[in-house]
């Protein structure tokens, strides 16, 4: 099997090395030179210069794998394939694209007799090493030209990926697994916070943290992570208190209210991060104040 990788940063430069581990043909292009030729060098990937040098380095049916910031840069791209692909070919998104834009993608590139899939993907930078979970939309032919892909990509051929819908339907899984991921990291970050606030009894975070991740109800991969990070250094002295939002929580947040479900664990964790990201921090410069006005309260002033 042959096929092209678009986009070789951290994610899709480790999804190109454990497909050609795994005995994918890749052909691989990025902007920057310098990955390409790495991974020429370590994984033996086939270098191309450009998009259309990649397509051209394909037999047909082609499949041309995108791994690009959701937005402008995969829009452009999909515009650019439009004109280099043929009827069969198949293109697949596997970054953090809005599942609208997946569904009216896919529409286009049906048009043109162009398969599309979107492909939800988790596993950050331990995807290499541990596989990728992969939460594919398209039509099953589609799903099918793509499988042998998803199967080395995957931790094993029998688990971790999965043909979930229709075009849409992959990252519409994508979109909630990350609002449920808001939640979760929320709880975890909330609950050693009262664990560390609780002085008189001088808890050992590294410890507990440990502890339950052996045979506890909440034991988990975030778990693991927090133990390790933890183990490491437990005052977190160095580490900024400002936590970004990759646009997907906030999807899944605006999901909840088309729907009318309620969701206000996913709010709140989205909501938290905006707090966390607010270096001016007006609202609670204007809490103070009313505080103060209605009753007396000293306002604490900047630099105090």
């Amino acid at each position: 099997m042959r096929m092209a990788m678009i986009g070789l940063g951290k994610m899709g430069g480790n999804m190109a090395r454990r497909l050609c581990r795994g005995g994918v043909e890749v052909v691989g292009y990025n902007r920057s030179a310098e990955i390409v030729e790495t991974l020429v060098a370590e994984e033996g990937m086939i270098a191309s210069t450009s998009l259309r040098d990649a397509v051209g380095k394909l037999q047909t049916p082609r499949i041309v794998w995108l791994m690009l910031p959701s937005g402008e840069p995969t829009e452009q791209a999909l515009q650019d394939l439009v004109s280099m692909l043929e009827p069969g070919d198949v293109v697949v998104d596997g970054g953090n694209s809005n599942y609208h834009d997946s569904q009216r993608r896919g529409v286009l590139l049906k048009s043109h007799g162009i398969g599309f899939m979107d492909a939800g993907t988790s596993g950050g930078v331990w995807g290499l090493a541990n596989g990728y979970c992969l939460m594919v939309g398209g039509e099953p032919e589609v799903a099918a030209q793509v499988e042998p892909a998803l199967k080395v990509l995957a931790p094993a051929a029998d688990r971790g990926w999965a043909h979930v819908g229709p075009v849409g339907a992959g990252h519409f899984t994508k979109m909630i697994h990350n609002g449920i991921e808001y939640g979760m990291m929320q709880a975890m970050a909330e609950g050693f916070a009262l664990l560390k606030g609780k002085g008189e009894f001088d808890l050992d975070l590294a410890k507990i943290s440990e502890l339950w991740r052996h045979s506890s109800v909440v034991r988990s991969w975030l778990l693991d992570l927090t133990a390790e990070a933890l183990s490491q250094d437990q005052q977190l002295k160095d580490v900024a208190p400002y936590v970004p939002d990759s646009g997907e929580g906030r999807w899944t947040v605006i999901e909840s209210i088309d729907q009318g479900t309620a969701a206000p664990v996913l709010s709140l964790a989205l909501s938290m991060r905006f707090t966390s990201q607010d270096s001016e921090g007006y609202d609670f410069k204007l809490l103070s104040m009313m505080r103060n006005a209605f009753g007396g309260h000293a306002v604490k002033k900047a630099g105090s």
